[in-house]
Formats: C-alpha cells, sequence, structure tokens
C-alpha cells in the first residue's frame, strides 16, 4: 500500500473507532469502515434509481425513501432530506405509507415494466 493509502486507512479507523458504538478492535473498526462504505454506496445508487424513476410511472418517490434510509444511517444530510421526502409520501397519523398507496405504487412499477417489455419484445 502506498503512504497515501495507509494515510486513509488509518483516518477511516480512526473515525470507526469514534463513533464509539460498535468496534473494539481494529479489525472490527476496518470492517465497520467497509459496511458503512458499501451502504453508502448501495444507498446512493437506490437514491439515484428513484429519481430516474420519479417522472416514470411507478414508485420513484417510495425509491428514494428507501435509498435515503439506508443513507441515513450514516449521511446526516441524508436523514434531513428522507424528513422531507417522509412528509411528501402519501401516509396516515402513525406517519406510515397506506397499504393502498404502496399497492397502487407497485401495480403502477409492474404495468409500467410489463408496457416497456410488451414495447421492446412484441412491436
Amino acid at each position: 500500500m502506498s503512504e497515501e493509502e495507509n494515510r486513509f486507512e488509518e483516518a477511516a479507523i480512526e473515525a470507526e473507532f469514534e463513533t464509539g458504538y460498535r468496534e473494539e478492535t481494529r479489525e472490527e473498526a476496518r470492517r465497520g469502515a467497509v459496511t458503512r462504505l458499501f451502504r453508502i454506496a448501495l444507498g446512493s445508487l437506490i437514491t439515484v434509481l428513484g429519481v430516474i424513476l420519479v417522472p416514470l410511472p411507478g414508485p420513484g418517490l417510495l425509491v428514494v425513501a428507501i435509498g435515503l434510509g439506508v443513507l441515513s444511517r450514516d449521511v446526516a444530510w441524508a436523514d434531513r432530506l428522507l424528513q422531507i421526502v417522509r412528509r411528501r409520501l402519501p401516509s396516515d397519523s402513525d406517519g406510515r405509507l397506506q397499504r393502498s398507496g404502496i399497492a397502487t405504487m407497485t401495480v403502477l412499477a409492474l404495468a409500467g415494466i410489463a408496457f416497456s417489455v410488451w414495447v421492446l419484445f412484441l412491436s
């Protein structure tokens, strides 16, 4: 490893130790840093996919909320943005999504996928 990679790894491990709620050894801190990077990458990918889906038929805003939910464990701005997205989603008095809303979004997404497959392969 180069000197810069070593400094980056040391900084990531020190940041993991500073969180103070998961790791007790350097190996646990290293695994925690890798897990955190994986969650950030996965959450970013899901969020970008949701943003792409927003203007299309289907559950775009719901996918954005799921991506931000994954990101919010590690990134403060994602948690703040998730609160804004949650206010825009239809919900009941408990703040949960209504089953009818989830069913509608799922049906619309499946219809959009079916239509796309039909146009792509059968036309």
